[in-house]
């Protein structure tokens, strides 16, 4: 059995002190939880050495947003992967929604960033989905292929422990909207198929993939118990404790914990 990732993309949000607080309250709050999956929080760069000492001692795992396409040089304001892996990263999120359209990150840059953190010895956890326009156009499973398509094949070291994928469907970020539990898991197990023809069956069936898209306490369960659908990157919902907490009671009663 895949074992879940509970994922928190703060975002723009909570500068040291206030991440340190959150962090806090989270790891307090897995204490005493028979855990059967994993725990990752990802603040903002200035965040991530004060979260990762609070995190040093703890079954949470802290991670970045994303990271430099290069090891280093003249980038001003980048942050290479081998950096975060030395304040006490695990992870790195690339290719979210955001970064595409705010950012204009293409397939290149992912695959790029995605062999940084591989050669930090961190994981990667790539981001892809439909905009509401390809939904409402039928293109939703096309769009998936392409984003997958894009990159998987040309990463050197795509693994189920050094890879986890995140669909995001874009139309139910911070909106509210969720798709429904099969609807998700529809494009879940395209992905997974995807992915099998990509990397192989073996590594494809154990590769997590998330769900990303307004995931709460109240749907968490639902949403963690299909078949193909092995945690949350959760964003909004990540900023509460009592929130996040609860998204992770879903996926440990989803576990059959």
């Amino acid at each position: 059995m895949r074992r879940y990732l509970a994922a928190g993309n703060w975002k723009l949000n909570m500068g040291p002190a206030e991440a340190v607080t959150l962090a806090r309250k989270i790891s307090m709050g897995v204490l005493g939880m028979d855990l059967r999956g994993e725990v990752l929080v990802c603040p903002p760069f200035v965040s991530i050495p004060a979260v990762a000492d609070v995190l040093e001692d703890s079954v949470v795992h802290c991670g970045a947003q994303t990271c430099a396409n290069d090891a280093a040089g003249a980038h001003t304001g980048e942050v290479a992967a081998s950096m975060l892996a030395e304040v006490g990263c695990s992870h790195v999120i690339v290719a979210h929604s955001e970064r595409r359209t705010d950012q204009r990150e293409s397939d290149d840059d992912f695959v790029a960033k995605i062999e940084q953190v591989h050669d930090a010895g961190l994981i990667a956890v790539f981001c892809y989905g439909e905009q509401l326009e390809d939904r409402k156009a039928g293109r939703a499973a096309d769009v998936v292929r392409a984003h997958l398509e894009g990159v998987l094949p040309r990463l050197t070291r795509a693994k189920a422990d050094t890879l986890v994928l995140a669909y995001e469907p874009v139309w139910a970020i911070g909106t509210g909207e969720t798709a429904t539990p099969d609807q998700a898991q529809e494009i879940h197990a395209l992905s997974r198929e995807i992915t099998a023809g990509l990397l192989g069956p073996g590594v494809a069936d154990r590769m997590r993939i998330l769900y990303g898209g307004s995931v709460k306490p109240d749907n968490a369960e639902e949403l963690f118990s299909m078949e193909d659908i092995d945690g949350g990157l959760v964003g909004g919902a990540s900023l509460k404790a009592d929130d996040f907490l609860g998204i992770i009671r879903g996926a440990q009663a989803a576990a059959g914990a």
